[in-house]
């Protein structure tokens, strides 16, 4: 997993967003069009770095500028200039549309899909067992070595699996491994596509794939013109922020950098998490518990309860009513300050497509990850360990900034009904990444899971792990467990909903 590594592809990543954001804070609509089709110069300029031409190295980088403008890909083999369609994307009200994720044609390296191959590793050893547990008779000997016949094998791994020199090599393209809903297919050429009817825009497959082919649309370029035509816009930021842009950066400091940025203010929205932990562990005990419903699905990671809507639809009116923290912290902004914008701004892709929904397009008006705001730092060239620290709002608790790892929320829940209902026993399941999510809910639906309230999130590890980091899931996680421990309110008052929500 490459989540968290500033590798190549990351750093081609930055700079495509560290261009378009200057070019939204410089804001001359008048050579807009010239400045967009200068950046694939920027970034590879006298020869190909990554790839056999600098014809194809720029090709894949003019397709990055598209997304990063919030566009579409340019149809294949059809004469479409780069900057076609700018016209819709130049506002700062365009929302996502999805397909949020694109393979990028001209950077898909058309990786095997899955199958098991002989290595040189293999010795032709007397026993091999190889031949003997595959149930096809897919395996032979073959000049004095194994050999897999790829027409016969039915790719079940046990000849991998009983090889006692791990001779066999089990191939698959990363972007469809990482993949728990097997929305990577492959087109006539063999390159990778994205089936849309199954992707729940988690991005495991764009930080997977070691060539950089799959990105996602951004709404950096929107985001920087707004703020350089003095707009108020307000920013909300996700508790998994901690260690993503410096192990001593604060919250403090990054509440300063976001104002010289040109923000009015910046929310926790952890403040928004404290609202949903109290509403789910009322509703957990007054409805879970006295039996109304049979269980509880969590609602704050919008590709886990995508997974339950899409693949589980009989369960949808157990996905919990709660606002997710996003949207309950944005409304609770927007009841202070009616004219302002609202900013996420946070780990996650999927998030994108969740303030897309028509319900929610009020709440939020933009919506970007921590490495596109990294981008927009390098653009103002804003160094967040140099500034001073920005007094807070209300501070949130350890329990909503607890969410930003997998079991956070029920562990904040659970904490809350401690508290509120002492009488009460909850029980609690969680789950993490796509395909152990799926398999819960599938025994939820088979009547297992009675009694519980159950977490789903779509990345492994949970937000500290979501598409949309910087750091390192490992010292993210060691961050953010400090910064918990060293927060005041353990958990919210019992009467927070009352006091937030209209």
């Amino acid at each position: 997993m490459m989540r968290g590594l500033d590798t190549p592809v990351r750093k081609v990543r930055r700079k495509v967003f560290t261009e378009i954001a200057r070019l939204g804070f410089a804001n001359h609509p008048e050579t807009l069009i010239s400045d967009i089709e200068e950046i694939p110069y920027k970034i590879v300029q006298e020869r190909a770095t990554y790839r056999e031409s600098i014809y194809r190295e720029r090709a894949v980088a003019n397709e990055r500028v598209r997304l990063a403008m919030g566009m579409s890909l340019r149809p294949e083999n059809r004469a479409v200039h780069v900057t076609a369609g700018i016209e819709a994307s130049n506002i700062d009200e365009k929302y996502y549309e999805p397909p949020l994720l694109q393979v990028i044609p001209s950077g898909c390296d058309a990786c095997e899909p899955k199958a098991y191959e002989v290595t040189n590793m293999c010795r032709g050893c007397m026993a091999h067992p190889c031949t003997s547990v595959c149930p096809k008779g897919a395996v032979s000997m073959k000049k004095g070595r194994s050999y897999i016949d790829q027409e016969k094998c039915i790719k079940c791994g046990k000849c991998k699996a009983v090889c006692p020199y791990d001779a066999i090599a089990k191939k698959e393209r990363p972007c469809a491994r990482a993949c728990g809903v097997n929305a990577i297919e492959s087109d006539s050429l063999g390159r990778a596509t994205i089936n849309a009817e199954k992707c729940v825009s988690c991005g495991m497959c764009m930080v997977s794939c070691p060539f950089g082919a799959i990105a996602d649309k951004s709404q950096i370029y929107q985001l920087a013109k707004a703020l350089a035509e003095g707009k108020e816009i307000i920013a909300e930021v996700a508790p998994a922020f901690v260690g993503q842009f410096g192990k001593t950066v604060t919250v403090g400091q990054l509440k300063t950098g976001l104002m010289q940025m040109g923000f009015a203010d910046m929310y926790e929205v952890a403040m928004g998490a404290d609202i949903g932990c109290v509403t789910e562990a009322h509703h957990y005990a007054n409805a879970v518990v006295t039996g109304e419903v049979p269980f509880l699905l969590t609602s704050c990671c919008p590709s886990w309860t995508k997974l339950a809507r899409k693949y589980f639809p009989d369960m949808i009116e157990h996905i919990s009513r709660e606002l997710t923290p996003m949207v309950a912290t944005a409304r609770s902004i927007k009841q202070e300050h009616p004219q302002a914008k609202v900013v996420f701004i946070g780990p996650c892709a999927s998030k994108k497509l969740e303030a897309s929904r028509t319900e929610v397009r009020s709440d939020v008006d933009f919506v970007i990850t921590f490495e596109e705001l990294e981008g927009m730092l390098a653009a103002k060239e804003i160094e967040l360990e140099s500034l001073p620290e920005t007094e807070l709002h209300e501070a949130a608790t350890a329990a909503g900034r607890g969410y930003a790892v997998a079991g956070g929320v029920t562990e904040a829940i659970t904490n809350c009904l401690k508290a509120y209902y002492p009488e009460v026993t909850p029980r609690i399941e969680h789950a993490e990444g796509l395909e152990e999510c799926r398999k819960i809910l599938a025994v939820a639906k088979s009547g297992k899971l009675n009694g519980c309230l159950i977490e789903g999130m779509a990345c492994p590890g949970g937000c500290m792990g979501g598409a949309g980091t910087n750091a390192s899931w490992k010292d993210g996680s060691a961050q953010l467990k400090k910064f918990v421990g060293g927060t005041g309110e353990k958990i919210p008052p019992k009467e927070l909903e009352e006091i937030h929500l209209p």
